[in-house]
């Protein structure tokens, strides 16, 4: 018996439509309206999008006649966004506290979307494989997003409820010119943070009972181990392609770029698996061991 409205599919096996050839999209135009959307949404479900049309082939890669640079790439109005300095500090072991963090994190996943977007629409003479890269860290970053914003929901708030800052996109903003300097810095700088800051933040979260919490960072530092290391595929690939030492490069452009201060403690074994060479580790090894020193040097003189 059949539904109404249901057409069984094998009526149609022998029959063939002569499809209409479609003219393919341009990447970086369909790119670039995603990246500027502001709505959260509409964002996402661009995105989705986006995602099937590469699928389908969709696309065709001519670079276009202009590359704007986006000093505000598209986000809603919510959060307000604020000095780093100005966010106010709350303590986890409250409500508020698990909220803030959690809202943090919302954003900076939202944050990383644009990032991989903007890596798509900026460099466009990278090969294919790149931008399929890209696309995928897009993807996978959106899909945290909405899995930190439920939970948000879930604590009784919503991504905006809180203030926020810019630094990750001002430093996106910073390194547009060149894609060698935005995978040292950016993949491979700040999104390395991550690896090392989020099994201190799974301790806490453990030892306030936040389960769902515990399990959303155990898959984003399980991703973004892979997005580190398409950073790092990416930048080696532009050494290469220069004729430079990729060590001796890395350390240069964060002399040259980052302002902010590479300590530890770093995750080192999860650094390893997102492709960190042997020489980059023994480097953040003493720099971790220097950071010791330090910080035991000020509680002694405190």
């Amino acid at each position: 018996m059949l539904k109404a409205g249901h057409v069984p599919v094998f009526l149609f096996r022998n029959f063939q439509l002569n499809k209409v050839p479609m003219a393919k999209l341009n990447i970086f135009t369909t790119v670039y309206e995603c990246l500027m959307t502001q709505e959260l949404d509409a964002k996402v479900q661009k995105l989705q999008a986006l995602q099937e049309l590469w699928s389908e082939d969709a696309f065709e890669f001519t670079p276009t006649a202009e590359i704007h640079r986006v000093p505000d790439a598209g986000r809603p109005e919510l959060p307000i966004l604020v000095s780093p300095k100005d966010l106010p500090k709350r303590r986890l072991g409250s409500k508020e506290g698990q909220v803030a963090l959690m809202h943090s994190i919302a954003h900076i996943e939202f944050n990383a979307v644009n990032l991989a977007l903007d890596a798509i629409y900026r460099f466009q003479t990278m090969p294919r494989a790149y931008y399929q890269d890209w696309l995928g860290v897009a993807g996978e970053e959106s899909y945290h997003f909405q899995m930190v914003r439920e939970h948000l929901y879930h604590l009784g708030a919503e991504y905006g409820d809180l203030t926020a800052h810019n630094g990750l996109w001002l430093t996106t903003y910073e390194t547009d010119h060149d894609p060698l300097v935005r995978m040292a810095l950016v993949p491979r700088t700040l999104e390395a943070r991550g690896l090392d800051v989020t099994p201190p933040m799974l301790q806490k979260l453990r030892a306030i009972g936040d389960k769902r919490g515990v399990e959303i960072l155990k898959i984003l530092l399980r991703d973004e181990i892979g997005h580190v290391e398409v950073g790092t595929r990416w930048f080696r690939y532009l050494c290469a392609e220069r004729g430079l030492n990729p060590f001796n490069t890395f350390k240069e452009i964060l002399e040259n770029y980052y302002h902010g201060d590479l300590r530890g403690p770093f995750n080192i074994e999860a650094r390893i698996a997102a492709g960190f060479c042997e020489d980059e580790i023994a480097w953040l090894t003493s720099i971790e061991s220097q950071s010791a020193k330090a910080v035991a040097a000020n509680k002694a003189n405190a």
